[in-house]
């Protein structure tokens, strides 16, 4: 099957390489070129990665006639707070950063009692085109690195350091790729920034695979890719209805794959990873949350090892899409329940906080303008 073929459009002022773009051998081989000796790279992989530092002019080990080029070469400044916004007492926090380039994505890092979460953009806006999702309808913008990907959760660490969230100092434990994008298509940067976080320290953040979650709309050829990883991150696939004449609407990109080409493609995955996928579901009222489309996943999923992660939807602003009735949310867990399938409603985090991916993003932009 052809590579994913949804480029995001030429970036006008190309990004700074930085040291989470690069493999271990490539810092090693980078530091060589500038005439610096490749243990040096080892030494900032310490203060990024494991102390979520990256101010070169702090670091002692590191000579000071050393700092400015180590940190143009290795450590330039990928993303910059613009503002922060919480609810839930302090313990969901949404973060909008402004990039190199002036884009803007965000990122949530939320505080449970057994973990914490940051959930994370790969891209800045998306091409997926699905109407109910703020990202989707702000189209894309582009791709982001590694780098920038990897920083969103370098910087939740640092925050969970500092004790930023209420409780005081916590360990960052959990990272979703739930935020702006699609990270299927933009696999490369994806799939580097998880190496980033899962490599064990000096040389990434040391969180576990299984504590990364993946999602996706269904590019059956990315999670196909995935497979052949040997990283077992949680695959999370969005379906938000089981009948493919519904999802050519609701998920433009099921024209090229259908529903059951896409659950093919995740049992592959659970096969040899062992790992049990989530199946996102956005509960929209008299959209997708009707009884027969409950018993149709339920039939759909009944022998797969499945769990279904039921949504209910975060309405933008001037939307016609809206959560489902609450009596209509309990007869779809019903119905899933009674196929003997895992389901479970999402905590509603952030709805205070224009919650919904690419809220806050429009509302700068906006007033930026």
């Amino acid at each position: 099957m052809a590579d994913l073929v949804f480029e995001a459009p030429a970036v006008k002022k190309k990004s700074p390489i930085h040291l989470a773009d690069l493999t271990v051998a490539e810092r090693k081989a980078k530091a060589e070129e500038l005439g610096v000796p490749a243990f040096r790279t080892n030494q900032l992989a310490v203060h990024y990665f494991t102390h979520h530092n990256d101010n070169v002019e702090s670091f002692t080990d590191i000579p000071k006639e050393l700092q400015a080029k180590l940190a143009d070469a290795f450590l330039p400044k990928l993303i910059t707070l613009v503002r922060s916004i919480s609810c839930d007492g302090g313990k969901t926090r949404k973060d909008l950063w402004r990039l190199h380039d002036g884009v803007l994505v965000e990122s949530v890092l939320m505080r449970y009692t057994d973990r914490t979460t940051v959930c994370i953009s790969s891209q800045a806006g998306c091409g997926m085109n699905c109407p109910f999702c703020a990202t989707g309808q702000a189209g894309l913008t582009r791709n982001l690195t590694a780098g920038e990907i990897t920083a969103q959760v370098v910087m939740a660490a640092k925050a969970c350091d500092l004790g930023e969230l209420p409780g005081g100092p916590t360990r960052l434990s959990n990272v979703v790729f739930m935020g702006m994008g699609e990270p299927m298509a933009n696999y490369a940067a994806v799939m580097q920034s998880i190496r980033n976080i899962t490599n064990p320290q000096p040389n990434g953040l040391g969180i576990s695979a299984r504590s990364i979650t993946l999602s996706t709309v269904g590019l059956v050829n990315g999670i196909e890719k995935l497979i052949d990883e040997d990283i077992p991150v949680t695959l999370a696939i969005s379906l938000h209805t089981p009948d493919d004449e519904l999802r050519d609407t609701l998920v433009p990109i099921n024209s090229r794959w259908k529903v059951k080409e896409v659950l093919s493609a995740a049992d592959k995955y659970e096969r040899k990873t062992g790992r049990r996928y989530s199946i996102e579901y956005a509960l929209i009222r008299d959209i997708n949350d009707q009884a027969w489309r409950a018993d149709l996943l339920g039939r759909l999923l009944k022998n797969r090892n499945a769990h279904v992660n039921l949504i209910p939807l975060n309405p933008t602003p001037g939307s016609k899409w809206t959560a489902s009735r609450a009596e209509d949310e309990r007869a779809f867990v019903e119905i899933l329940e009674g196929y003997g399938v895992a389901v479970t409603v999402r905590d509603t985090r952030g709805r205070e906080i224009d919650g919904a991916c690419g809220q806050l993003a429009a509302i700068e932009q906006k007033a930026g303008k």
